[in-house]
């Protein structure tokens, strides 16, 4: 079985460190990828990285996991309350997948509040900085070990 866990990030994420960092804390991207091979390394996972701020290329790479990797892991960042695409794309992928915030979106705007990727997410990690991201390949390891895709369509 494949031990392939991809790392999705949506738009602005590149930002990371620089932008709004009262918010999103100090950490850059870059950080956060470390720590995320770190932390792969330790479970025994193979880790891909991306970021994006185009829907399509997101999409894609969504596209290419089918069959190839055991599990995403996705922060689409804007993208959570607006693209019906990426949740069509997500649909399509049978691994388990984790949603990542690093803020808590149910403390900010009304609009941050609805997510359309946490239809098919088998976990949601909100408000736990860039932590989530170790959370959350942590839980893929669980559910990649259980042959689960938990996800929220029942």
């Amino acid at each position: 079985m494949s031990r392939i866990v991809v790392i999705l990030n949506g738009p602005n994420l590149n930002l990371l460190g620089k932008r709004e960092p009262e918010i999103y804390g100090h950490e850059t991207l870059a950080d956060v990828e470390a720590e995320c091979r770190r932390m792969g390394a330790e479970l025994k996972l193979a880790i891909e990285f991306h970021q994006s701020n185009r829907e399509y290329e997101i999409i894609d790479w969504i596209h290419g996991c089918r069959g190839r990797a055991a599990g995403i892991v996705i922060n689409p960042a804007a993208f959570t309350h607006t693209s019906v695409a990426i949740l069509d794309a997500l649909n399509a992928f049978d691994g388990p997948i984790v949603e990542v915030h690093i803020s808590n979106v149910h403390r900010r705007e009304e609009f941050r509040r609805h997510s359309f990727v946490s239809a098919v997410a088998s976990g949601v990690i909100v408000g736990c900085g860039t932590e989530g991201y170790t959370l959350a390949l942590r839980r893929i390891a669980t559910l990649i070990g259980e042959g689960k895709r938990e996800s929220g369509r029942g």
